[in-house]
């Protein structure tokens, strides 16, 4: 298997990673209150030690009311910070790393603000025509910013090796992105995808100045929304180096690119059907490292395995040749990770046949 580029290793910044394979965020709400234990400091390092080249743990909210979507998501900040330094330790002790990625779910519904007290995002919608809590006043924006730098200069503090920002999926970031969540007329807003990213560009700025100048920062990003699977926010490449030019220039190092499905062209009117997907779009307009996600492994997509849809494992053969031609440089892996943490080392020693299948009852257990 040492021809298989999902193990060749890769510099980040500083770092060495090990293989291609990335463990992508997945919410598991184990963390009562919002604080890691044990159990999960225990399922971070059985990934570490079953081969996984960089773990991005779950989403973890920032200081900001309203930034959770349930009690039992992790927060990164106060007391929790002592359980992130204890998964930290476990993870490093398999000579394994790892990035927190920081998050703020803004104005979607949820089960901690079901009425919508806590929530806050640019203008109150969550989506065309549906609001939930306030829009933010400039006071709330600069706050919401300075909790994510906070949170990054805490991440390095604790020794984490990167970290990443949920800049995708409708969330907080994301609201700011999309021109139907975000109509205001001041310097947060505009009729433009990079006026509208200003917010993104700013919390880049502040989280770079407080991981200074060799700390990876990475993005993750989608086109789609959860309230609008089929969206769009950069409908051409020209939009897209639009977008993600700004990005880059304020301190992302790397675009983790959400997909469905990953095999899907981004833009197959330009390039055919097996064109470039998002990720490899995102590295040829910013020439920065790219991971891609979306179903990776398993015959099902993740949106529908999270509603009930079981999955069984599926061929790599599409994904190793994209990764063989250079499209993108790192490859997310999630739900298959949720089932089995030797993800990697089975398919590194070919034990195909030792892969597990995706129930949605994988969900209600840390394995």
């Amino acid at each position: 298997m040492s021809n298989n580029p999902l193990f060749r290793p890769f510099p980040l910044k500083g770092l060495t990673l090990p293989n291609r394979i990335v463990m992508a965020p997945m919410t598991r709400s184990f963390s009562p209150a919002g604080q890691p234990g044990a159990n999960v400091a225990e399922y971070y390092r059985k990934r570490a030690a079953g081969g996984v080249g960089l773990i991005i743990t779950e989403g973890t909210a920032v200081e900001r009311v309203g930034a959770a979507n349930d009690p039992n998501v992790p927060h990164f900040f106060g007391s929790a910070l002592d359980g992130w330094g204890q998964v930290v330790k476990a993870v490093h002790g398999e000579s394994g790393l790892i990035a927190p990625q920081l998050w703020h779910v803004g104005a979607l519904p949820n089960r901690r603000s079901p009425k919508g007290e806590e929530a806050e995002s640019p203008t109150g919608h969550y989506m065309p025509g549906k609001t939930n809590g306030r829009a933010m006043t400039d006071a709330d924006v600069a706050d919401a910013i300075a909790a994510f730098a906070r949170a990054a200069g805490d991440a390095m503090r604790l020794g984490f090796d990167a970290v990443e920002l949920h800049g995708a999926h409708g969330y907080l970031i994301d609201q700011f992105f999309w021109g139907a969540t975000n109509t205001r007329s001041d310097r947060w807003g505009g009729d433009t995808l990079p006026l509208r990213a200003r917010f993104a560009v700013e919390l880049l700025k502040a989280v770079r100045a407080a991981v200074g100048p060799d700390f990876p920062v990475i993005i993750r990003l989608s086109q789609w929304k959860q309230q609008d699977f089929a969206f769009r926010l950069a409908p051409t490449p020209d939009e897209m180096a639009a977008w993600l030019g700004p990005l880059a220039d304020a301190g992302a190092d790397v675009f983790h690119c959400s997909q469905r499905r990953f095999w899907e062209p981004e833009y197959p009117e330009l390039d055919g059907p097996e064109g470039l997907n998002f990720a490899g779009w995102a590295k040829k307009l910013t020439g920065k490292p790219t991971i891609t996600v979306g179903s990776v492994g398993l015959t099902g997509e993740f949106v529908a395995g999270m509603g009930g849809e079981s999955s069984k494992p599926a061929s790599l053969d599409g994904l190793l040749a994209r990764l063989e031609r250079d499209e993108f440089d790192l490859v997310g892996v999630g739900r298959a990770l949720i089932v089995d943490p030797d993800w990697a080392l089975k398919v590194r020693d070919g034990r195909h046949g030792e892969l597990t299948d995706y129930t949605t009852e994988s969900l209600m257990t840390l394995v």
